[in-house]
C-alpha cells in the first residue's frame, strides 16, 4: 500500500497517475478516501486524481498527538511535493474543504482551483459541537451502537441513502484512541471568514439542499467571500456527503467546472 510519512504521519495515498492535471481529493470527518469513489471514476481518464487519508482516518498511520487543519494543510503539502505536483485543484468534502483552504492561504501558489464540497469556512455550531460530543463519549465508553451509527449516518448520508452499512462497519473497525484528536480539530478549528479573500484562485462551491450538518446559509456565505467563487451548485436533496451520495449531479458539475476553468488554468492558457 502506498503510504508516505509526512510530519510524523505515514500517509496512505492512491494516485491514479497519468499525464493529466491533478486533482487532489480531500475526505471529510469519518470518513476516507473511499469516499471520493464516484468523482475518480468520472475524473480519471482525463485528470490525474489523488486521494488520501488524513489523520486518525483511513489507513494513515497517525500519532497520537493533537493537531490542527493546518497541521493536516502542511501534511497534505508534504505529500504534494512526494508526488512531485507543483500545483493542482484542491477538491474537499467538509473537513476536506477546512484543510483545502488553509492549504491555499499558506501556500496559495500550490492550488490552481478549489472546488468545497458541502464545507464552509466558521467555527463549529455549538450546539451540533456539543451534540457531537455527547456521542463521542458514548462511542468511547459503550462502543458504537446502532441507534448511534444509524444517528451518524443520517448526519453524513441522510435517512434513505441505501450504501450506508459498509461505512458504519468501518466506524465499528476505528481504533478508539483515533476519535478524539480528531474531533478536537473540527471542534477547535477557528473562523476564517476574514481570510477568504486571500483565496484567488478559481473557486466552485456544491452544496446538498438537505445537509444536515452545514446548512446552505454558510456555503453561501463562504462562495460570496472567496475572491473568485465561480458560483455555488444546489444539489437537490443531497445531504452531507452528496459527492456520494448523489453523484451525477455533483459530477457534472464538477467536470464542467474542471474543463472550463481548472484545466485550462493547469495548462497555462
Amino acid at each position: 500500500m502506498p503510504k508516505h510519512t509526512v510530519n510524523g504521519q505515514r500517509i496512505y495515498y492512491e494516485d491514479t497517475g497519468g499525464e493529466g492535471p491533478p486533482v487532489v481529493l480531500s475526505h471529510g470527518l469519518l470518513m476516507d478516501h473511499e469516499l471520493f469513489g464516484p468523482q475518480v471514476e468520472a475524473l480519471h481518464s482525463d485528470y490525474r486524481v489523488i486521494t488520501w487519508d488524513q489523520r486518525c482516518h483511513g489507513l494513515t498511520e497517525s500519532t497520537a498527538d493533537q493537531f490542527t487543519y493546518w497541521d493536516s494543510a502542511d501534511d497534505l503539502a508534504g505529500l504534494l511535493d512526494h508526488l512531485d505536483v507543483q500545483q493542482a485543484v484542491l477538491g474537499g468534502m467538509s473537513q476536506g474543504g477546512f484543510v483545502s483552504m488553509r492549504l491555499a492561504l499558506r501556500h496559495p501558489e500550490r492550488v490552481s482551483a478549489l472546488v468545497l464540497f458541502d464545507s464552509q469556512a466558521g467555527v463549529e455550531d455549538p450546539d451540533k459541537a456539543a451534540t457531537y460530543g455527547v456521542m463521542l463519549d458514548v462511542w468511547e465508553a459503550e462502543g458504537l451502537h446502532d441507534p448511534m451509527a444509524e444517528t451518524i449516518a443520517a448526519i453524513l448520508f441522510g435517512s434513505e441513502w441505501p450504501g450506508r452499512r459498509p461505512w458504519i462497519e468501518k466506524w465499528r473497525r476505528q481504533s478508539p484512541e483515533r476519535l478524539r484528536p480528531a474531533f478536537n480539530a473540527l471542534v477547535g478549528r477557528e473562523d476564517i471568514h476574514d481570510r477568504l479573500h486571500e483565496i484567488t484562485a478559481p473557486a466552485l462551491v456544491i452544496h446538498g439542499t438537505s445537509d444536515a450538518a452545514i446548512d446552505m446559509e454558510l456555503a453561501e456565505r463562504m462562495c460570496a467571500g472567496l475572491a473568485n467563487c465561480r458560483g455555488l451548485v444546489q444539489i437537490e436533496g443531497g445531504g452531507h456527503s452528496s459527492n456520494l451520495t448523489n453523484p451525477e449531479p455533483v459530477n457534472k458539475a464538477l467536470t464542467n467546472f474542471l474543463s472550463v476553468v481548472a484545466a485550462s488554468a493547469l495548462r497555462g492558457s
